[in-house]
């Protein structure tokens, strides 16, 4: 060991890049690197042909990469030369849509043309799908050489909800997902007014628990945020109280097994009063209740709503 440490020391010293000393030993992946080194500097190599246009070719291109790289230009160097070197975006691969459409995604995407696979942003491009009304989540996938996969699941719609002559379509929690269109959603469950599209979940569940009269329920009208109407598919409004609403439906099924009191020419039913159910006659059906009383009682008639 000895004698490799001083060997080397006069042999480095006499080409002047190390100092003759016996006390460093260059690391053995160096040693050729440095012998090469210094047989160039001692002149016993000589340098290849266009060694200094090449150096210099190196030098500028490095600089040029540092620069690119400093002033934030690397990414758009990346995409333009690898999009043109094979790895230009030229497929989109989209699935899990229904409600959302391809060119909407193509557009969030956000392709030029010559998008380069290699340098293209896909957890970007994922949330930027995310912020059409329609997707709860989405996956972009890298498809080398050319394709990108696009997966979305889209929201699941609950009910419409009308506010006014706007009509909206919501999620089970009452988020709203996007305006109303075509016939798609016709046979959603109708929620009417402010306050009703937080509440509709709890409530339309209560109601389907009595299915003799789910089967008959277009809307569900919420009043003054406190209570609920329902309006049945013949146009009879019920007018359920604000508390033991449960024990009010059940009362009125009754009735309507006892009377067939849905099926007759009733334009509402109030059971807001704990004592009494109010019954409102449509106006042809009042009409000539009025006028059957009249002739039967004569001047003992007094018109009044019927009681039952």
């Amino acid at each position: 060991m000895f004698a490799l440490r001083s060997g080397r020391s006069d042999f480095t010293a006499r080409r002047g890049w190390l100092p003759a000393s016996g006390s460093f030993v260059l690391p053995r992946w160096l040693r050729r690197p440095a012998r090469f080194f210094g047989r160039m500097t001692s002149g016993e190599v000589e340098a290849p042909p266009f060694a200094a246009t090449i150096l210099s070719a190196v030098f500028l291109g490095a600089t040029g990469i540092y620069g690119a790289v400093q002033g934030g230009h690397m990414p758009v160097m990346v995409q333009a030369t690898t999009a043109r070197t094979g790895f230009a975006v030229d497929e989109i691969r989209v699935s899990g849509n229904l409600e959302t459409s391809e060119i909407d995604i193509f557009d969030r995407v956000g392709l030029d043309g010559w998008t380069s696979l290699v340098g293209f942003n896909a957890e970007a491009a994922r949330e930027r799908i995310r912020s059409l009304p329609w997707v709860e989540s989405a996956t972009v996938r890298k498809v080398y050489p050319s394709t990108l996969e696009v997966k979305i699941v889209e929201k699941t719609p609950f009910a419409i909800w009308q506010r006014g002559s706007q009509l909206s379509l919501i999620e089970e929690d009452g988020k709203v997902i996007a305006p109303l269109t075509g016939v798609r959603h016709l046979n959603l469950p109708l929620v009417i007014g402010e306050g009703a599209e937080t509440r509709a979940a709890t409530f339309v569940a209560e109601i389907a628990g009595h299915t003799a009269l789910a089967s008959k329920v277009r809307g569900y009208v919420r009043i003054s945020d406190r209570r609920w109407n329902l309006r049945l598919r013949n146009g009879i409004t019920i007018k359920l109280p604000e508390h033991d609403v449960d024990s009010a439906i059940t009362d009125l099924l009754a009735l309507d097994r006892q009377y067939d009191l849905l099926s007759r020419d009733v334009a509402s039913v109030d059971m807001r009063f704990g004592d009494r159910l109010v019954v409102r006659l449509t106006p042809d059906a009042a009409t000539a209740r009025e006028a059957a009383l009249k002739e039967r009682l004569g001047k003992n008639y007094k018109p009044r709503e019927r009681q039952i």
